[in-house]
C-alpha cells in the first residue's frame, strides 16, 4: 500500500516563494475550500505534478511556474510503501526531478524518460490514468472510467488487478517475436545468399574447368603447329645442305684453278719479258749500223739475218702468248664459275643459320608452351580450393537452415505464448473471474447512494445498465448526477478492488467538486455515509465551494485564499 505522508510547493501557479504544505496522513476527511481561483485545486495538480510530471488539469508545463517570481517551481512529495520511505522533487527553472529512497537518491544515470518509467513501474507501479481513477474524482480535466476508450479501461484494471505483468510480458515477447521474424528473415536472407554464392561458385568452378581444357587444347595445337613447322624447316635444311654439298662438290678444283692460274700468270710475265728482249734486238739491228761496243760496222746481212731471227722468235713467244691467253680464259672463266657457286653456297649457308634460328626459336617457343601446360596442371589446385570453397558454402547453408529450423520452433513456442498473453487470453480468465466482484461492488456502491439500477461490465469492459424494470441504458442516457454517482461508485469499486489486490491500494482520495456540480442533498449524504465506511486508513480530501453546508461533515478544514496576488493556507 502506498501511504502518502506530506506534500508542499512553492512557485508552483499562483503560490508563491513561501512552501504550501499539506499533511496528507493525519486526517480521515479533510475539506478544502476557498473563493475561486483561490488555489484550492492545486493541490490536484502538485500531486499528479509531483509524480507524474504533468497537471491534473489541462495546464502546459511552462504555466505551472508562476507567472510573477517565474522561477523555483519545486514540488515535493513524500510516501511510504511498507517500510521504505520516498521523497520525490520535481521542479522547473531550474529543471530537477530526484527521488529518494530511505534520505538517499536514487541512481540517476539513465535518461529522465527511463527515470520517470522506474518510479511509475519500480515504486508507484501506477501510471497517471490508473492513479487518476483511483486517488481522484475531479470535475474539472477528468475523464470518468466510463468515458474512457476500451484500450484505457483495460489497460486500468490491469493495473488494479495486478495482472499488467501479462501485458509488459506480451510487449516483451512481441518485441522477441518481432525479433525473431526479422532473424528468421536474415536467416532466409543468408541462405538465399548462400544458395546464391553456391550457384556463382559452380559456375566459377565450371568457368575454371572449361579454361583450363580451353587452356590445354589452345597449348597442345600451338605445340603440334610448332612441331610440323619445325619439321618443315628441318626437310628444308634438309634440302639446303644437300644442294650446299653438291654444289661443294662442283668446286672441289678451286684450289687447282687458282694454282695453275698462277702459274699461267708467271708463265704470261715470263713471255712477255722475253718478247720484249726480242723487240728491243730487232729495234737495235733496225737502228743501229754500227756496233756500239766495238764501233764495227755491222752489214747487212747480219743485220737482216738477226732480224728475221729474233721477228721468227718473236712469232714463236706471240703464239705461245694467244695460246696461254687462252688457256688463262678458260681458268678464269673457271674461276667465276667457281665463284657464283661459292655464292650459291653462301646463300644457301645463310638460309640454313636463318632456319635453324627459327627452328631455336619454335624449340624455345614449345618449351614455353610446355611449361604453361605444366601451370597449368599445377593450376589445378585453384580449382580444389574453389571446390573447397563450395564445399564451405553449402556447409554454411546446411548450418543455416538448421537454425532456421530451431528459429521456426522457438516461433512456436513464442506464438503459443502469445496466444496466452493476449487480451483475449489469460488476462480475459483473469478479469472474468474478477467481474462478478467488481459487478456486484458497483451496484452495493450504487445502492448505497439511492440510485437503484443493475450496472454489469463484460470482460471486453463494455457497460450493460439496466433499470428495475429492464430498461436498458447506456452510461450516455443517464443525467449528470447520475453519471456521478456512477463514477463514485466506479471511484470506490477499484480502490477496494485494489486494496483487495494490495496492488494499487493508497490512503489518498480526493474529490473535487464532486459536492459542488449535480449531487443533491441526498447525494451527497450518501458520498459521505460512504467516505465514513472506508475506514481510518484512509484520507479523504474533498475540495468544494459549499464550505458553510459541509464544514460539520469533515474532520479538519483547509482554507486558502488570495494574499497579494499568491495563494496562501489561511
Amino acid at each position: 500500500m502506498i501511504l502518502f505522508k506530506k506534500i508542499k510547493w512553492r512557485n508552483f501557479l499562483s503560490t508563491g516563494n513561501q512552501f504550501t504544505e499539506i499533511i496528507l496522513d493525519s486526517n480521515h476527511t479533510t475539506l478544502i475550500i476557498g473563493e475561486n481561483g483561490a488555489g484550492k485545486s492545486t493541490i490536484l495538480d502538485a500531486i499528479c505534478y509531483g509524480l507524474f510530471g504533468k497537471a491534473f488539469r489541462n495546464i502546459n508545463k511552462p504555466q505551472l511556474v508562476n507567472s510573477i517570481n517565474q522561477k523555483n517551481c519545486t514540488v515535493e512529495i513524500e510516501f511510504t510503501i511498507g517500510r521504505k520511505e520516498y521523497k520525490v522533487v520535481r521542479g522547473m527553472k531550474p529543471g530537477i526531478f530526484e527521488v529518494y529512497q530511505d534520505n538517499a537518491l536514487i541512481s540517476q544515470d539513465s535518461a529522465v524518460k527511463d527515470y520517470q518509467k522506474y518510479l511509475e513501474d519500480k515504486i508507484l507501479k501506477l501510471n497517471y490514468k490508473s492513479f487518476t481513477q483511483i486517488v481522484i474524482l475531479g470535475s474539472a480535466s477528468f475523464t470518468p472510467f466510463m468515458q474512457l476508450a476500451q484500450g484505457t479501461r483495460r489497460e486500468i484494471i490491469e493495473d488494479i488487478l495486478d495482472i499488467q505483468i501479462f501485458s509488459v510480458m506480451n510487449n516483451i515477447l512481441k518485441t522477441r517475436m518481432s525479433d525473431l521474424k526479422e532473424s528468421i528473415r536474415e536467416i532466409d536472407n543468408q541462405i538465399e545468399l548462400g544458395k546464391q554464392k553456391a550457384k556463382l561458385q559452380q559456375s566459377y568452378i565450371k568457368q575454371l574447368e572449361e579454361d583450363k581444357k580451353k587452356r590445354d587444347e589452345d597449348i597442345q595445337s600451338k605445340i603440334c603447329e610448332a612441331e610440323s613447322h619445325i619439321k618443315s624447316f628441318e626437310q628444308e635444311v634438309d634440302g639446303l645442305t644437300g644442294e650446299y654439298q653438291s654444289l661443294s662438290n662442283s668446286i672441289e678444283d678451286d684450289d687447282e684453278i687458282n694454282k695453275r692460274r698462277a702459274e699461267m700468270a708467271t708463265i704470261y710475265k715470263s713471255l712477255q719479258t722475253r718478247i720484249a728482249k726480242i723487240r728491243d734486238e730487232i729495234s737495235f739491228y733496225e737502228e743501229h749500223d754500227t756496233c756500239p761496243t766495238c764501233s764495227q760496222i755491222l752489214p747487212s746481212e747480219l743485220k737482216e739475218t738477226a732480224i728475221h731471227k729474233h721477228t721468227h722468235k718473236e712469232e714463236e713467244v706471240i703464239s705461245a702468248i694467244n695460246t696461254l691467253n687462252d688457256k688463262i680464259e678458260d681458268l678464269k672463266n673457271r674461276s667465276n664459275a667457281i665463284l657464283e657457286t661459292k655464292q650459291q653456297i653462301h646463300e644457301i649457308q645463310n638460309k640454313i643459320t636463318s632456319i635453324n634460328t627459327e627452328i631455336i626459336a619454335t624449340q624455345n617457343f614449345i618449351r614455353k608452351l610446355q611449361k604453361e601446360s605444366e601451370d597449368a596442371k599445377n593450376s589445378e589446385g585453384s580449382i580444389d580450393d574453389a571446390r573447397l570453397q563450395l564445399k564451405a558454402i553449402a556447409k554454411q547453408v546446411v548450418e543455416t537452415s538448421e537454425n532456421k529450423s530451431k528459429l521456426k520452433e522457438n516461433s512456436y513456442y513464442f506464438e503459443a505464448a502469445a496466444t496466452l498473453l493476449k487480451d483475449t487470453g489469460i488476462k480475459t480468465r483473469i478479469v472474468k473471474q474478477y467481474l462478478p466482484v467488481i459487478n456486484k461492488l458497483v451496484n452495493k456502491y450504487l445502492t448505497a447512494m439511492d440510485f437503484f439500477v443493475s450496472f454489469e461490465l463484460d470482460e471486453a469492459f463494455n457497460e450493460t445498465i439496466k433499470s428495475r424494470h429492464r430498461d436498458d441504458f447506456s452510461y450516455a442516457s443517464f443525467s449528470e448526477g447520475e453519471k456521478q454517482r456512477i463514477d463514485l461508485a466506479l471511484l470506490f469499486t477499484w480502490r477496494s478492488i485494489a486494496k483487495m489486490k494490495n496492488s494499487a491500494s493508497t490512503n489518498l482520495l480526493l474529490l473535487d467538486e464532486v459536492f459542488d456540480s449535480s449531487l443533491d442533498a441526498n447525494g451527497t449524504d450518501y458520498v459521505m455515509s460512504l467516505l465514513n465506511t472506508l475506514g481510518d486508513d484512509v484520507n479523504v480530501f474533498v475540495i468544494s465551494h459549499k464550505g458553510d453546508q459541509l464544514l460539520d461533515k469533515f474532520n479538519n478544514l483547509v482554507k486558502f485564499e488570495k494574499h497579494q496576488n499568491f495563494s496562501r493556507i489561511t
